[in-house]
Parts: C-alpha cells; structure tokens; sequence
C-alpha cells in the first residue's frame, strides 16, 4: 500500500496506469473490455476500508508463486489474534487486480470464531497480484500481497 503523502501519484493514478500497461503488453496493446479496471479495485479497497491505511503485520497471505492451473488456485489467510471480546478479527477482504471483478471474498469472523483463518480457491484470469486485507475489531487495518504467475497449460509460460 502507498502513503499518499509519499508519492506524487494518487494510489489511484499508479494502480491505473500500472494495470494498463501490463495488461496491453500481455496483448499486443489491445486491453480486453471484460477485466475490471484499476479504479474497480481501489473503489471496493477504500470503501472496505473507508480510506484508512493499512499496516503490515499480523496478517498472512498464502498463495503458491506460481499457479498452472488460473481455475482453482489454492488461497489462505490467517491473522494473528486472540479473538477476545475486546480484539478480534471481524473481515478479511481478497481482491484479485486483474480479474473480471476484483472481489473475490470476503471472510467474517467474531470472537466465537475461536481463530481467524480460512482458506479456498480462487480463479485468476492471468499472472497478477493478489491483495488481502483484514479489519480488526478496533478500526485497524493489516494487508498482505502475493504476486501469483499463472501459467498456460502448466508449461512455465
């Protein structure tokens, strides 16, 4: 996650503008209408988070470096937590930036939930970054990010 204050762009601006570029090159410079757009996605991270910044830490993301199969690629998270009536994990976020619709699921916990983690596949339509972000039960936010390489056929390309 980028600090607004330090850098020039808006996180929305590089988002944009780095998505684009990549998904042209992947195409010959044609960008296919069906992906969603940077703005899809900083548009659900900022109403899930109501703007605020989220920290490193406590959070983990787990996905494999490299997925031969986009359908079913394996996903898992964890936060650490006592789960306590006074701190506890209420949501973890997945969002997939280069996929149809970058929202790929939201997992809610409460104390009950005894831990918080939670695991599932997800379909990823090409090689991309996939963001976790979970909200704690005081308005604090912790992120994590894996880069996922999807390739054809199981092949390496």
């Amino acid at each position: 996650m980028i600090n607004k204050n330090e850098a020039s762009l808006s996180r929305r601006e590089l988002l944009s503008s780095a998505s684009t570029v990549a998904i042209a090159s992947l195409f010959g410079g044609q960008v296919p209408l069906a992906w969603a757009e940077a703005e899809d996605l900083q548009e659900l991270l900022e109403e899930y988070t109501g703007g605020s910044e989220a920290k490193s830490g406590r959070l983990t993301l787990k996905m494999p470096e490299i997925a031969e199969n986009g359908n079913t690629v394996p996903v898992s998270v964890s936060v650490e937590s006592p789960m306590t009536d006074d701190d506890y994990v209420e949501s973890v976020i997945i969002l997939a930036e280069l996929n149809p619709n970058p929202g790929v699921v939201t997992f809610n916990f409460s104390p009950s939930s005894g831990e918080a983690q939670a695991s599932t596949r997800m379909r990823l339509a090409t090689t991309q970054t996939v963001y976790a972000v979970a909200k704690m039960s005081d308005g604090s936010l912790f992120a994590d990010q894996r880069n996922v390489k999807v390739t054809i056929g199981g092949c390496g390309g």
